[in-house]
């Protein structure tokens, strides 16, 4: 089998397609911070059909890893063998898979390894772009406020020297002092992360870092540097090792890191660059005045059952979320959280029908041939349940609407910090922005005692929220008496 590099793209498999555009003659004018499965399935791809056109040269990708991690290690080594190209499978619900070389990013860096190469490439007058896949995890909060946290080991460290940056907010405001040194222009900082003003809160965490090392620095930031938000879609799953030669088998060449995907994809972004941009718009990207009406639609329906089907769907054992989805209890589940607890909720989008896009939604996690991992998602909850969840819940304690269903769902969360499937089969839950303290609340005698947890703030529990409070009591009580699935199946059969 023919290894994967760009002596290979004359003689491809036919099943394979290539768009067929000249990388000699490509500059990257895109700088990624964090270059995972989802950025290359997404981000890379819509760069990937821009590339293709003419007069699109400068908007190539210099990817960049971050994380002193042997994964991560192990791409600093493949990506430069391949020439920065891998391959991308894209499956449709029906098993339909198309294959497709990706070429957008002509260049990797490693941070650990080639810190200041990273600086230079960011701080080069020919980079207008810097994006960030960083998780929600990587905005660096403060427990408890949700601010960016100058405290934080790493971020003391970085401001002692800030010529040595770690973190992606480190390497961006040491850029941007770099550029405005030399009288240079600043780039755009284009989070695509899944987070509700994701532009926002990106900027944020810059002027406060910048603010604590040069307030004139900030200051330049805050005046000269566009943040927009954006809201990102598509389901990605991760390739474990042994998927790889499946995959490889499929595509009929061999690359060390293929990633798959679903064939939906949507990117909404606010056109406010301020140093130029693709044209995005002509490879499907929807650039709008406000994102906040799609970014709502988003993480409040897709995210959100994405959790609420996940929890439950693992502690019965289940694996993949069409798996679980297979099961009549967790679809009537999800249409019932949509339809009661989020579709009300929302204001939906121009030129946008949201029970059409429940079904749309419905359908893609039925895509047998996706195969993502109930295990993905269900990872670094604490980070993810206070934007998925927690506006929904607010909503409705503030209204007073049934919570049943939600409170089921923290319920689920609770057991699955446990780590015990109602098989009796041990796993180690996935959460790094949680302490043992915190984790710790969810084997106290008194089962309220999870709500104590610092990612409820956000959750708008107050003191007269008894019920609520109780509801979740109960279901935690329930859950481990008779497990998920029968909990479930009498909470969605009392409708």
């Amino acid at each position: 089998m023919t290894d994967l590099n760009s002596a290979a793209l004359s003689h491809l498999p036919p099943q394979l397609s290539w768009a067929g555009y000249d990388r000699d003659h490509l500059t990257p004018g895109v700088v990624h911070l964090s270059v995972g499965n989802f950025h290359r399935a997404h981000q890379a791809w819509y760069l990937n059909q821009v590339l293709a056109q003419p007069g699109h040269e400068g908007w190539a990708i210099c990817g960049v890893g971050l994380m002193d991690t042997p994964a991560e290690r192990f791409k600093a080594r493949a990506f430069p063998e391949q020439d920065g190209l891998y391959t991308l499978s894209r499956f449709s619900p029906n098993g339909a898979a198309t294959h497709e070389v990706i070429g957008a990013m002509t260049e990797y860096l490693y941070a650990p390894e080639q810190m200041e190469a990273v600086l230079e490439r960011m701080a080069a007058p020919t980079t207008r772009i810097v994006s960030l896949t960083i998780t929600e995890g990587g905005y660096n909060h403060a427990p408890g406020t949700g601010n960016y946290n100058l405290e934080a080991p790493v971020t003391q460290q970085e401001l002692a020297d800030p010529a040595h940056p770690l973190s992606a907010f480190g390497f961006i405001v040491e850029a941007l002092r770099r550029r405005q040194a030399a009288g240079t222009p600043p780039f755009t900082v284009l989070s695509c992360d899944n987070l509700r003003h994701n532009g926002r809160v990106a900027r944020d965490a810059v002027l406060t870092h910048a603010r604590a090392l040069d307030p004139a620095l900030a200051d330049w930031i805050a005046s000269t540097t566009t943040f927009p938000n954006g809201m990102v879609d598509r389901i990605t799953p991760g390739v474990p090792p042994e998927e790889v030669a499946r995959l490889d088998a499929m595509t009929g060449i061999d690359d060390k890191l293929p990633v798959i995907a679903e064939d939906f994809g949507q990117w909404v972004i606010e056109d406010r660059f301020c140093n130029g941009r693709p044209s995005l718009e002509e490879v499907g990207v929807q650039m709008v005045g406000d994102v906040h009406p799609y970014e709502l639609a988003k993480v409040r329906m897709l995210n959100a059952s994405h959790s609420m089907l996940a929890y439950p769907g693992l502690l019965a054992g289940l694996e993949t979320v069409s798996e679980a989805l297979q099961q009549p209890e967790i679809r009537a589940l999800l249409e019932q959280f949509l339809d009661r607890d989020v579709i009300p909720t929302l204001q939906a989008p121009a030129g946008m029908d949201l029970e059409t896009y429940k079904q749309v939604l419905l359908a893609r996690f039925a895509n047998p041939t996706v195969g993502d991992q109930l295990s993905r998602i269900t990872g670094d909850g604490g980070s993810k349940l206070p934007t998925f969840l927690g506006p929904t819940v607010a909503h409705a304690l503030h209204r007073g609407t049934d919570t049943r269903r939600l409170a089921f769902g923290i319920a689920c969360f609770a057991r699955y910090l446990l780590g015990i499937d109602d098989k009796g089969r041990h796993f180690t839950p996935f959460e790094p922005q949680l302490s043992e303290e915190q984790i710790a609340l969810t084997r106290e005698a008194d089962l309220s005692a999870v709500l104590r947890m610092s990612m409820f703030h956000d959750f708008g529990l107050g003191t007269g929220d008894h019920d609520f409070i109780e509801q979740v009591v109960a279901f935690r009580l329930d859950l481990r008496k008779r497990g998920a699935m029968a909990v479930l199946h009498d909470l969605v059969a009392s409708e």
